[in-house]
């Protein structure tokens, strides 16, 4: 199953990460407010940024995300953590660039993600820091609900506290019609 497949709807456009696009996502990245609320505050600094980045290429779940209209790089987000047996698979490092918060560009990364996932599993889940006020209530908006909390280890980072939430296909389908 190739899940990362270019994505892209009214809002935005996800297309693969590929190693070439560091410099441009590290000029969103390197903004220090956009990882206040984040579990590691220090990931707009480049080193830190670069072990981010090699996590997420060795994902191959990662997406440069575009804003659709001016093609102008607005973040990334990735799957990873697919489990065949339960039918799930995890949404998560999600990161956008302070002028597209607030609107739609998180909630339409994610609808795109989530359409693409149900083609494949019946159950999508988001680790979501602690402190993460911002992005817990975000997913909320979105049906997803609190299943529990797990300590994390980022790759190459120090293990933090997450919350689990979590949003299965069916209700993702109701919730849409």
């Amino acid at each position: 199953m190739n899940i990362q497949q270019p994505l892209q709807n009214y809002f935005v456009k996800l297309e693969p990460l590929k190693a070439t696009d560091f410099e441009k996502l590290f000029a969103v990245a390197s903004d220090p407010l956009i990882w206040e609320q984040h579990p590691n505050k220090d990931r707009y600094k480049k080193e830190v940024f670069e072990v981010f980045f090699k996590g997420a290429m060795e994902s191959k779940g990662a997406y440069i995300i575009y804003d659709a209209k001016t093609n102008e790089v607005i973040g990334s987000s990735r799957y990873y953590g697919l489990d065949i047996e339960k039918g799930s698979i995890t949404i998560g490092y999600t990161f956008f660039a302070r002028s597209h918060w607030g609107g739609s560009f998180n909630r339409a990364a994610k609808e795109v993600m989530m359409g693409h996932a149900f083609e494949y599993v019946n159950e999508v889940n988001f680790h979501i820091g602690a402190v993460n006020i911002r992005s817990q209530k975000a997913i909320t908006k979105l049906g997803a609900q609190k299943i529990g909390e797990i300590e994390m280890e980022y790759y190459g980072e120090t293990s933090k506290l997450n919350y689990i939430y979590s949003i299965t296909k069916l209700n993702w389908q109701i919730q849409n019609r």
